[in-house]
């Protein structure tokens, strides 16, 4: 009980010093304009602060006319089960929902509204203060089903504005407004900068299946903006220090590095198995290196490719997550891996590291960014970007980014799509002999499947290793199996059927795979051993003759003379006339005799 109480303020120390380190965390909530068009007597525009979830419009705008229900006013529960319906009728304007704080989540009074039909939702504070972001709940498993799909957009708005909608709405007004994203991710040029702070820990909850499941998913459009040249695309890792107090004890060393000086929290939440923080550290390290290193020889978007990679490869569930499956991915994606240990030097020592020095220094706030203390924070031309982490969503607030009329064109179209197996061939398995590969190129990115060709299935992990498998296999490649041709004749070691599937032919010997070795018969003396035989090796056999008048036998290994042979072929031959001019005297006197008796017959 003790460990697990100091665990748990340990980890609110780290989260209180990183806001201490930085001289007082300072928090920036991103507003949309919102236009009250009618009635004339509240016209006017106010701020509003975006929902860190649904999907903001982001370079958009949305009008539409404000409703407040009658029942069901925080939206804690279904609308269903009052009858109510916010379905716009053919023709008419989309429905904005006005609701109030309190009792229940954020996310959960826009999932309710959105059931109902309704376009957009405005939640009304319950006290007066500074507006503040409706984000998502913290590690809420129940609620990840529903904030997953919500699609519309949501805001926050003050109190003393909301009770001005409220008091009109009540007195019959139709109220018109209009919701305005076009300011909201600041767009002065040709080019986006934005930024993903993420993490490698796998095993964090729900959060963090979130956010690995949009790296994969964004990552073919991230690449195409990065290879056009249209976007800069930086990733960050967040770490704390640990408290000097506790830089020696058992907690601080398997939590951190360099003395206490990068940590991150034990991703089971138990020091006694699995895992420790000091592991997701250092592989967040590498993550930055890998970058570092790929930006170094202009190919930035190979991070991409390692994230999705190491994810896929290396789960903490299977015991993979660590450097030797790391090297093989990086290998993989033909990175220079020396270069990049020297980038994450040394963990142990009792030093600052550059990469991670710089990464906590980032975290700090500037100019219209606040704090990053959030995992995973995204930010956009130094504006952290607030909505559903998707790649649609994303795609939009990225766009928005740049200066009018100089968009890409994957701005304007609904697809994205790139083909990522031509580079390296997609980091997957290839025979470029037989002009085989594993990689399959698809909308998100690309799998790495072992193929199927001419109806036989290969096996293997994708990666590193694929075989061709069940009947015909021996068709493609020779099944991977020796084979080699000499003086016009030709061998193969592979086997069709059978649990052996490469075996080297008879009059070779070796392993059927890389070689099979021709066997010397004659010096090996498995064969032509008579006192008359005379032995001579071929590839892939023998030939044996036999001295003087003498005839080989395959069969028995033994000569046998050929005047022997002959004589008795010729006795063979005489005794068949014989017994064929026996058998014609034999059937002449038969037929005589039967003559004779007819005749016989007759007289008397």
């Amino acid at each position: 009980m003790e460990l697990r109480t100091f665990h748990h303020h340990l980890l609110q120390g780290f989260m209180l010093l990183s806001f201490i380190s930085n001289c007082c965390a300072r928090f920036v909530v991103e507003k949309n304009s919102l236009t009250v068009t009618s009635p004339e007597k509240i016209k006017g525009t106010h701020d509003s602060a975006i929902g860190n979830f649904g999907i903001p419009q982001y370079g958009g705008s949305m009008a539409g006319v404000v409703v407040y229900p009658k029942e069901n006013q925080k939206a804690c529960k279904s609308f269903g089960d009052f009858g109510i319906s916010f379905k716009s009728k053919p023709g008419s304007l989309p429905t904005f929902v006005l609701v109030d704080r309190g009792d229940c989540f954020f996310a959960l009074k826009v999932w309710n509204v959105q059931q109902a039909g309704a376009s957009a939702v405005l939640v009304a504070d319950d006290i007066e203060e500074a507006l503040i972001t409706m984000d998502n709940p913290e590690e809420d498993s129940s609620s990840a089903k529903y904030i997953e799909n919500i699609t519309i957009p949501s805001a926050l708005i003050e109190k003393t504005f909301g009770e001005t909608l409220k008091k009109a709405i009540s007195g019959g007004d139709m109220v018109n407004v209009n919701l305005d994203w076009r300011e909201a991710v600041p767009h002065p040029d040709d080019r986006v900068e934005y930024e993903l702070w993420t993490n490698s820990n796998d095993e964090c909850g729900v959060k963090c299946d979130m956010l690995m499941a949009f790296v994969k998913d964004f990552k073919g459009a991230a690449q195409i903006l990065e290879k056009g040249g249209y976007t800069q695309f930086t990733p960050h890792y967040i770490t704390w220090y640990c408290p000097q107090a506790f830089t020696l004890s058992r907690q601080c060393k398997s939590q951190c590095i360099n003395r206490g000086r990068y940590c991150a929290p034990d991703p089971e939440q138990d020091f006694s198995s699995g895992y420790e923080g000091k592991d997701v550290v250092i592989e967040n390290l590498r993550q930055l290196c890998v970058f570092k290193v790929a930006n170094e020889t202009n190919r930035p978007w190979v991070w991409w490719d390692y994230v999705t990679d190491f994810q896929i490869r290396c789960p903490m569930k299977e015991k993979k997550y660590n450097k030797e499956c790391a090297d093989v991915v990086i290998k993989s994606l033909g990175l220079d891996a020396k270069k990049i240990e020297k980038c994450m030097g040394d963990p142990d020592a009792d030093m600052e590291n550059p990469v991670l020095k710089e990464e906590q220094d980032a975290q700090v706030g500037k100019g219209s960014r606040g704090d990053v203390t959030i995992l995973p924070t995204l930010v956009v031309n130094n504006r952290q970007y607030r909505g559903k982490l998707a790649k649609g969503a994303v795609l939009k607030a990225i766009c928005a980014g740049f200066e009018e009329t100089t968009e890409p064109a994957v701005c304007l179209s609904g697809d994205v799509e790139t083909n990522e197996c031509l580079e390296n061939n997609g980091g997957c398995w290839q025979d470029k002999a037989a002009n085989l590969t594993a990689c399959r190129d698809t909308f998100r990115g690309r799998v790495c499947e072992c193929p199927l060709v001419d109806g036989v299935q290969f096996k293997g992990d994708g990666y590193s290793h694929c075989e061709p498998g069940g009947p015909g296999r021996c068709k493609i490649n020779n099944g991977g199996c020796w084979h080699e041709s000499q003086n016009g004749s030709a061998y193969s070691a592979c086997l069709d059927n059978g649990d052996v599937k490469c075996q080297c032919p008879p009059g070779f010997k070796g392993d059927g795979v890389k070689s099979c070795e021709d066997i010397d018969e004659c010096k090996e003396k498995r064969a032509c051993q008579c006192p008359e035989c005379s032995c001579k090796n071929t590839w892939g056999s023998y030939e044996c003759t036999c001295n003087g008048d003498l005839l080989y036998i395959r069969d028995h290994d033994t000569c046998i003379s050929k005047s022997g042979t002959e004589v008795r072929s010729a006795w063979a031959a005489m005794s068949v006339i014989l017994i064929g001019l026996a058998m014609a005297g034999g059937g002449a006197y038969l037929v005589y005799k039967y003559r004779l008796r007819v005749s016989c017959c007759i007289t008397l």
